[in-house]
Formats: C-alpha cells, sequence, structure tokens
C-alpha cells in the first residue's frame, strides 16, 4: 500500500514539475521574440570591446577619469549601446555596459556593485535607458556615497528611485518622437530630481535611438537617423561628464 501511495505522489511531483517545465520555456519563448537584437553596426562595434562576466567595458584609457556604469532598457541586448558607448570612451571615459539576466535590470539591480568592487579606487556615475534608468536609479538611493551622478535616457525615476534629496548631478535626455516614454508619468517624475536636474531633448529622436536595435513596438518613426542621434547622445554625455574632471 505504501510503495502505491509513493508511486502516486511520484507521479504527482513529475507532473507539477512538467507543468512548471513548460510554463517556463512559454514564457521564456515570449521574452525571446520580445528581445530587441543589436544593428549589425553596434554588434560589431560591442565585439571589439573588452566583454566581461556580466559587463561590456569601453576602455577610455584614463585611470583618472569618471567612468559610466549604464543600465539597458528592459529587453535591450547591452551591444546595442555600443555605439554612443564606444564614442564617450574616445573622449576618455570608461564605459560599462551591463548585461542582465533576460536583458532585464530587474533581475539584478544591485549588478553595478560588481564594477565598483573590481575597481576600489574609481568614481563612478550611473545611466540607464528606459526600464534600466528606474533600476539604476534605485540603486543609487542604495549607494548614495558611492556614486556621483545619475542619466536617464527616455527614463525617469520611480519614488524608491527618487533623487530629489541627494546632492547629486542629474542629465536627462529625451527625443521629440518617443512613443514609448510615458509622458504623463515622466513629467509627475520630475518630483523625485534635484531643482538643478539638466534636461536635454534631441529633436527628432525616438524611444529606440538611444540604441541601436531598429524598430520597437509603440515607438514613433525618428525623423532624425541612428547615427544623428547617437551623435547627439554622445556629446551631451561628454559635456555633462566634463564637470567631474
Amino acid at each position: 500500500m505504501q510503495t502505491k501511495q509513493r508511486s502516486k505522489y511520484q507521479k504527482i511531483v513529475i507532473g507539477i514539475v512538467s507543468i512548471l517545465g513548460i510554463l517556463f520555456m512559454g514564457s521564456w519563448l515570449v521574452l525571446q521574440t520580445k528581445m530587441h537584437p543589436p544593428s549589425i553596426q553596434a554588434q560589431r562595434v560591442s565585439e571589439s570591446a573588452k566583454e566581461e562576466k556580466h559587463y561590456t567595458f569601453y576602455s577610455g584609457g584614463n585611470k583618472e577619469s569618471i567612468g559610466l556604469i549604464f543600465y539597458p532598457g528592459g529587453l535591450v541586448d547591452p551591444a546595442s549601446y555600443s555605439l554612443w558607448a564606444q564614442q564617450v570612451a574616445q573622449a576618455g571615459y570608461d564605459v560599462y555596459v551591463v548585461h542582465f539576466p533576460l536583458n532585464l535590470a530587474v533581475l539584478a539591480p544591485n549588478r553595478a556593485e560588481e564594477i565598483q568592487a573590481a575597481h576600489p579606487k574609481k568614481r563612478f556615475v550611473l545611466a540607464g535607458h528606459s526600464l534600466g534608468g528606474v533600476m539604476a536609479s534605485r540603486y543609487l538611493v542604495s549607494n548614495a556615497d558611492a556614486i556621483e551622478g545619475m542619466v536617464f535616457l527616455a527614463s525617469y525615476p520611480d519614488q524608491k528611485g527618487a533623487l530629489n534629496t541627494l546632492e547629486v548631478p542629474v542629465l536627462s535626455i529625451t527625443g521629440t518622437n518617443d512613443g514609448v516614454l510615458n509622458v504623463e508619468a515622466y513629467e509627475s517624475a520630475k518630483q523625485y530630481l534635484p531643482s538643478d536636474t539638466r534636461y536635454e531633448v534631441i529633436k527628432g529622436g525616438n524611444h529606440a535611438g538611444f540604441g541601436s536595435y531598429g524598430k520597437q513596438k509603440g515607438d514613433h518613426q525618428a525623423t532624425i537617423s541612428n547615427d544623428e542621434q547617437q551623435a547627439a547622445i554622445r556629446q551631451q554625455l561628454i559635456q555633462w561628464l566634463e564637470q567631474f574632471d
């Protein structure tokens, strides 16, 4: 009798595990269809950078300069940001584009601490695109003594990432043709930003143009080329980073 009951329980457990496995695979496949791979050009540039376990490193060649730790947008391949990352590095600033499980920063929001731990004498600012900006600002709040500034690309903080009580420089960059950014939420979130936050707008730029990965559902058509938007991002980032020299 006990053998039969044990066999029955084993079948139930196997059935539950099988169902969970199917659900996991189904969810994974759904996520895969929504992933945003990099453009061919961005992929090639990324391959020329140094690939670490949890980030891609674009060397600025200046150990004294401040480093920029970047959190990609949700479901966006980190290689998609290689164009402006390389350009900022060429100006002398180290850039660390973080890798996350399933390309979702929410699954490993504290991954920046690995980079900080590996470079204990280096100064850092954080940056993030879309969902990546939300998670990066939360990390900054928890590590305010170790991070010197924050950049939002088509992004904004939530209450958990409120920076309005911290004395840190903040840069916010948006595009006029962004169809993904929730404008109402973006305006409301300004209450969580310092009063001296610097706001910049890229005329004709859209949400996907903050990386190089093609079209994104819900986004508007950019009226400038991706190269032009990348150049605008590079210019604004470099100008902002110069205050830390």
